[in-house]
């Protein structure tokens, strides 16, 4: 059997970061169940409510739902469980910190393979206000006009 190459993703949280302002990102390894990997090989999983939580210095992942495989037996898992985050002591230590300022959290952006291991990347985020909101989708939308624009002109100079 040949080995894995490159990412293929899985799950993504586009929801978080139109609702968090995205300070720092990190990749961190799973421990999944034999059930959970093949559930994620089908290409199933959801990181719409996840959430990190440091524990005792270690980073649990908690609410990412990874539905249970089709094909498993009584030893399937369960499809919320908490998931334990492998990552350095530094990082997880540095996450702790700053988690409990004031309006950060730590949410999961996405769930992928790379050379045939399952991570995910979590990031340090702080919550955006309502006018933050907008503004982002102002500049979003400025941006696609002006991109048109430019093609357009383009185009026209090529004929």
């Amino acid at each position: 059997m040949a080995k894995e190459k490159g990412r293929k993703l899985i799950a993504q949280n586009k929801k978080a970061r139109h609702d968090y302002l995205i300070l720092d990102t990190y990749e961190c390894g799973l421990v999944l169940m034999g059930t959970e990997v093949k559930s994620l090989r089908q290409g199933r999983a959801s990181l719409a409510d996840g959430f990190v939580q440091i524990d005792g210095h270690e980073a649990w992942l908690h609410n990412v739902h990874v539905p249970e495989y089709s094909q498993g037996t009584w030893t399937n898992h369960s499809a919320r469980r908490r998931r334990k985050l492998l990552m350095h002591r530094e990082e997880i230590d540095k996450l702790e910190s700053k988690a409990q300022e004031t309006g950060h959290t730590i949410v999961p952006l996405a769930l992928y393979f790379k050379d045939g291991r399952a991570k995910v990347e979590i990031a340090l985020a702080k919550g955006k206000k309502e006018y933050d909101k907008r503004q982002t989708l102002r500049e979003k939308q400025d941006r696609r006009e002006t991109d048109r624009a430019v093609s357009a002109v383009r185009r026209r100079q090529q004929a």
